[in-house]
C-alpha cells in the first residue's frame, strides 16, 4: 500500500496551507530538491524550506501534493506517472448507500481553488478523477473548475464520479462545451428495479432521477460509465440489469460491473453485503453475455483474476488504484500475478472466495486475449479510464 499522507515539517512562518508539485522548479508553482537528511526529503519553495518524511522506495518528484503546515503534513493528490488519481471534491452526500466507501458528513470545506491548482499542476497528459461524497451538489463550482481548466491545459481528461440525481435540462448547453468532451461521468446503477435501486442508496426516488440525468448526459452528448457494485441483494438480478441496460440506456460507454471493498459502511455489514461470485458465477457470466452480445462493452472491476472462469478472464480490469492494491501470502508465486488486479490492501484475504486459488501455469493465452478485449480497445482510444 503506497501512504499518501506523509508527515512534514515547515518553517515557523509558514502557516496557509499550499499546493505544489515537488522536486520541479521548471514549471511555476514548483519545488526544488535542496537535500536529504535523516529520512526526509528538503525542498525550497518561493523563498522558504520544508521537509517531507519519505521511505527511500517512494519518489516524490513530479507529485502534486497538498501541503497544509497546521497538520504537518502533505498529501499526495496527484501522484507523478500513476494511473490512478482522484482529488476529493466534497464529503457531503444526498444518498446512503449501504456499501459506500466513503461515508458522507454533513459537513463541507471548500477547496476549489486549491484543487484547480492542483489540475494545472498535473502531468502531461494526466487524467484527473473527481468524486465525493457528491460532486455535483456543487455542480456550478466544477463546472466552472472543469471549463477553467481544460482552457489552459486541454492535454487533461476528466473522471467525475456522481449519483446523477443533479442533473436538469438546463445542463445541456453547458455540457455541450469542448472543456466536456474529455470527461468520462461515472455513474452508479445498482438495479433495474427501481425499489430494489433505492433501498442500496437509501433514497426514495432515485431510480427514477438517475434515468432523467442519464438522458440528459445523453443529448449532451457525453461520455458515460454504469458501475454496478454487486451483492447479495443484487446479484441473481444482474441479467435483469444487462437486459435493462442495452434497452433502455445503450448509449452508453461502457458497463464496469465490481466487487465489493470492504471498507466503509461495508466494513460493518460485510456478512449481510458480500457475495462470493466464484462460488455461484452463472448470474455473473449471463449478465456479462447479454450485455456483450448487445453490444454493451462490459469490464469486470475488482475480481482477482483466479475468481473467475476462462469466460470471463478477458473482461478483467486491473482496477484497484496502486496506492490501496496488496496481495496476499497465497500470491506470492502466483503466474497470473501480473494480469490480476489483486486485493484492496485493507481486506487482503482469499478465503472469502470459494474458487481463489494460486495458479501455477503460464497464461500467455489469456494475456492476449485481455489485451484484445473490446472494452479496453474503446477506454485506450478514448483515453478514458477509472478505477476504485
Amino acid at each position: 500500500m503506497i501512504p499518501l499522507t506523509l508527515k512534514a515539517e515547515f518553517e515557523p512562518t509558514q502557516n496557509e496551507p499550499f499546493v505544489v508539485r515537488l522536486g520541479d522548479d521548471s514549471v511555476l508553482g514548483g519545488a526544488t530538491i535542496a537535500g536529504e537528511l535523516d529520512g526526509s526529503i528538503y525542498f525550497q519553495y518561493q523563498g522558504r524550506t520544508f521537509s517531507v518524511e519519505c521511505a527511500t522506495d517512494q519518489s516524490l518528484v513530479g507529485d502534486v501534493v497538498f501541503a497544509n503546515p497546521v497538520n504537518e503534513t502533505v498529501n499526495r493528490w496527484l501522484r507523478s506517472g500513476a494511473k490512478h488519481n482522484t482529488l476529493l471534491v466534497t464529503e457531503r452526500c444526498d444518498q446512503l448507500c449501504q456499501m459506500c466507501s466513503q461515508p458522507p458528513r454533513k459537513t463541507h470545506v471548500d477547496m476549489f481553488p486549491y484543487l484547480e491548482e492542483a489540475c494545472l499542476l498535473a502531468d502531461l497528459g494526466a487524467q484527473i478523477g473527481f468524486s465525493g461524497g457528491e460532486p455535483l451538489l456543487y455542480k456550478q463550482q466544477l463546472f466552472e473548475l472543469v471549463e477553467r481548466v481544460s482552457s489552459k491545459r486541454p492535454d487533461l481528461s476528466f473522471h467525475i464520479l456522481s449519483n446523477a440525481q443533479h442533473f436538469t435540462p438546463d445542463d445541456i448547453g453547458r455540457l455541450a462545451h469542448p472543456a466536456f468532451e474529455r470527461v468520462l461521468w461515472g455513474i452508479p446503477l445498482y438495479s433495474s428495479h427501481p425499489a430494489l435501486h433505492d433501498d442500496i442508496v437509501v433514497k426514495e426516488g432515485a431510480f427514477d432521477r438517475l434515468l432523467q440525468s442519464l438522458s440528459i448526459l445523453a443529448r449532451a452528448g457525453q461520455a458515460i460509465e454504469l458501475r454496478t457494485v454487486i451483492m447479495q441483494s443484487n446479484y441473481q438480478k444482474l441479467p435483469d440489469l444487462a437486459l435493462m441496460i442495452s434497452d433502455r440506456v445503450p448509449f452508453v460507454s461502457h458497463w464496469a460491473i465490481m466487487q465489493l471493498e470492504r471498507i466503509g459502511f461495508a466494513r460493518n455489514r460485510w456478512d449481510a453485503l458480500f457475495i462470493d461470485h466464484s462460488a455461484n458465477p452463472g448470474p455473473l457470466e449471463a449478465a456479462v453475455a447479454q450485455a456483450c452480445a448487445r453490444g454493451v462493452d462490459t469490464a469486470l472491476f475488482n475480481m482477482p483474476y483466479c475468481t473467475v472462469g476462462p469466460e470471463l478472464k478477458a473482461f478483467l480490469h486491473n482496477s484497484i488504484s496502486d496506492w490501496k492494491q496488496a496481495w496476499p501470502s497465497d500470491c506470492t508465486d502466483c503466474t497470473a500475478k501480473s494480469l490480476c488486479g489483486g486485493f484492496f490492501a485493507w481486506h487482503p484475504s482469499v478465503k472469502d472466495y470459494a474458487r481463489g486459488a494460486r495458479l501455477d501455469e503460464p497464461h500467455s493465452k489469456i494475456l492476449r486475449a485481455v489485451t484484445c478485449c473490446g472494452w479496453f480497445r474503446s477506454s485506450s482510444k478514448s483515453g478514458r479510464n477509472s478505477a476504485s
